[in-house]
């Protein structure tokens, strides 16, 4: 580790750094496992190409002030280098695990906001993530999710006209195809199975939020697009919080539509079979 990053780091957190190791890297940034003199373990995030560190740091701040969600605790954030408290991840996503995952998940859901959207622009993963507050869910969600979303990864080249053009006659239906929205709840916004890590049967944390205030089925509905969590957490969260009738038949593809452009703009074509897919149930 460059004697620059570690002098910081006993800056912010006033013991010297004893060991670090690389923990690999990605989008950006390489990560660092610390142990520091005093004992603290941590984790540093330290800018490659990304300058927008600070606003991970930011989102962790707020999920830690403004919810009981466990999250890391940060002890730095600028734009080049994130440090944080090193959480346990031990254990594996057990049955369990799944259901403490959904008490603190229907937790976090309880807690609302007077709008839908941010006080300021967000990230999930490295991409840019608008968030202008409004009362109206269905516009939010068509107009800075799905469509920008799908704007930018049509001007990457990474979808063609024809898909942008079924996407947005979609977009136009999505008030009778979602219906009723909740109200503003503050959700995590990238939640699969490598932001959620367990330790024994229980979750010990959530890393790398994407934070907005949204209906909190677009959060259940990107926890089923990888497999994060299955019948147990589903079983658990609505004994805490009712899912609406019709999330399972067709929100739940329509909502992961946004996380799959998100995979496309940054893995590229291997998931646009899934948009279009879920696009031509609806729109031929």
């Amino acid at each position: 580790m460059d004697t620059t990053i570690a002098q910081r780091i006993a800056d912010a957190t006033g013991s010297a750094v004893d060991q670090a190791g690389s923990l690999g890297g990605g989008h950006g940034a390489r990560l660092y496992g610390i142990v520091l003199a005093d004992g603290r373990e941590l984790v540093a995030k330290a800018a490659t190409t990304s300058t927008t560190l600070d606003l991970e740091g930011t989102m962790l701040r707020y999920l830690a002030e403004h919810s009981r969600l466990p999250v890391p605790e940060v002890f730095l954030a600028e734009a080049d280098l994130l440090v944080m408290s090193r959480l346990a991840n031990r254990g594996r996503m057990s049955a369990a695990a799944q259901a403490h995952a959904a008490e603190l998940l229907a937790d976090l859901h309880g807690v609302t906001g007077p709008e839908y959207g941010f006080e300021q622009a967000t990230l999930i993963g490295p991409l840019h993530q608008p968030n202008p507050c409004g009362d109206d869910w269905i516009a939010f969600f068509r107009d800075h999710r799905l469509l920008h979303m799908a704007r930018k990864a049509l001007a990457e080249g990474e979808i063609g006209n024809r898909l942008m053009q079924r996407i947005e006659r979609l977009a136009e239906r999505l008030g009778d195809l979602i219906g009723p929205p909740a109200p503003p709840t503050l959700i995590h916004g990238d939640m699969w199975g490598g932001n959620v890590l367990v330790d024994g049967d229980r979750i010990s944390g959530f890393i790398d939020p994407a934070i907005y205030y949204a209906d909190p089925e677009i959060e259940l509905a990107f926890s089923t697009l990888f497999g994060t969590f299955g019948e147990p957490f589903f079983r658990r969260y609505a004994e805490l919080r009712p899912i609406r009738p019709g999330f399972f038949e067709q929100r739940c593809d329509l909502y992961n539509l946004y996380p799959l452009l998100v995979h496309v703009r940054i893995f590229g074509s291997s998931y646009v079979g899934a948009v279009e897919r879920i696009v031509g149930r609806h729109i031929p």
